[in-house]
C-alpha cells in the first residue's frame, strides 16, 4: 500500500477472504491465533465504490453447515482463500455462538471495512 501511495504503483486484491476467530486473532500471527474451528474462509463482496472513508460487503458473506460448536468473536480480512496477505481484523458487533452443521452469516452491510 505505501508503495501504491508513494511511487505511483499499482496495488490490487482481486477477492477478499474472510477467516472466522473464536477471540482477538491480534496482528502479529493472526493466521494462526483464536482461528474457529471452521477454518475455510468466506468470500467478500464490495460492488459498491468507497465513500466517506469506508466500504462494506454487498453480498452476505456465508459459511454453510460450519463443522464445530463454538462461539464467533472477530474476523480477519485476507488476500487469498488459504495462505495470502493478511489485510486486517474486525471484532464482530455482537458475537455469535453456533452449533456444529450451523449456517453462518455477515449480512449485506455489516462488514464496514475502512483504513485509518
Amino acid at each position: 500500500m505505501l508503495n501504491a501511495l508513494c511511487r505511483n504503483t499499482q496495488y490490487q486484491i482481486a477477492t477478499v477472504w474472510v477467516q472466522l476467530h473464536t477471540n482477538d486473532p491480534g496482528f502479529s500471527t493472526p493466521q494462526s491465533t483464536n482461528i474457529a474451528g471452521e477454518t475455510d474462509r468466506s468470500q467478500a463482496t464490495f460492488g459498491s465504490v468507497a465513500s466517506g472513508g469506508a466500504i462494506s460487503n454487498t453480498v452476505a458473506i456465508a459459511w454453510t453447515a460450519v463443522s464445530t460448536s463454538e462461539t464467533y468473536v472477530w474476523v480477519s480480512l485476507w488476500s487469498l482463500s488459504s495462505g495470502g496477505t493478511h489485510l486486517g481484523n474486525a471484532q464482530l458487533t455482537q458475537s455469535k455462538v453456533v452449533n456444529s452443521g450451523d449456517d453462518f452469516s455477515i449480512p449485506v452491510g455489516d462488514l464496514d471495512v475502512t483504513i485509518t
